[in-house]
């Protein structure tokens, strides 16, 4: 085990003495994607404009919520982020594929590319966001330094999300299936735009157990409540040692195995 870990620390390592190539590949990436469009990656923030101003315009009552754009706003800035991670990490090894047998880069290179890609995005994201909270009059307060806490938290998860995600699809290739009707579901499910209020039943339930809604919820409340949310932070965090353990040992595992599935 203690070889296992080792190992898998060592090409992390690698690849984390690597960050021009795997920044220069997810810039390269985020540029290709928009090439010949004329406004290039300021699509994404369109795209981040458009899903708040719907959902904020199509439940505008928004169930009591208090302040519910800022409510939408923030909750989307989370989901955008972790759907992102989640769905494209399932097939990295499958579009990586040339490079892992044709390089000898660390295998977690490509884990960092994709975090980046990522990263970048939710800086778009988070323009519109500010925007969308500026133009509500969401005062300034110490809330926003716990939320940009909650989003670095997601961050320092997401390697360990994508690894072992990464491996699922490369030696389980209909898990990318799986994992796409699971973030549709996810995303109706997850309190984005509504909020149980204590209704109790069902949807009481699903809004305690889904552990998306905690992700959200160290972005989002301590702007709306100006609180530090210990307990969502906490169960967070412990998620992210748990993924971190378990991808260790994939990684360690079975990282020389992969290009043989591929």
């Amino acid at each position: 085990m203690i070889k296992t870990f080792s190992t898998a620390w060592a090409d992390m390592r690698s690849a984390l003495k690597l960050k021009n190539v795997w920044i220069a590949l997810a810039s390269e990436d985020i540029s290709d994607q928009h090439k010949r469009t004329s406004l290039g990656p300021l699509w994404l923030l369109i795209n981040y404009l458009a899903f708040t101003f719907t959902f904020v315009v199509i439940f505008q009552r928004g169930q009591g919520i208090e302040n519910f754009p800022a409510y939408v706003s923030l909750g989307l800035l989370a989901w955008f982020f972790i759907n992102e991670i989640i769905s494209l990490s399932v097939t990295l090894f499958a579009r990586e594929e040339g490079f892992l047998k044709g390089t000898v880069l660390p295998i977690s290179t490509y884990v960092l590319r994709l975090l980046m890609q990522s990263i970048i995005r939710m800086g778009f994201t988070i323009i519109g966001c500010v925007a969308i909270l500026s133009l509500n009059h969401t005062p300034l307060s110490l809330g926003w330094i716990y939320s940009l806490s909650g989003l670095a938290l997601l961050i320092l998860i997401a390697p360990a999300a994508i690894i072992n995600l990464a491996f699922i699809g490369a030696f389980f290739p209909d898990s990318k299936f799986i994992i796409s009707n699971i973030m549709r579901v996810g995303m109706f499910a997850t309190p984005i735009f509504w909020h149980p209020a204590n209704s109790g039943g069902l949807r009481q339930k699903i809004y305690e157990l889904n552990p998306f809604t905690y992700m959200l919820e160290i972005v989002r409340q301590p702007i709306l409540t100006d609180q530090f949310q210990t307990y969502a932070f906490l169960l967070c965090a412990s998620i992210g040692l748990v993924l971190w353990i378990i991808a260790f040992i994939v990684l360690g595992s079975l990282r020389k195995k992969v290009i043989f599935v591929l």
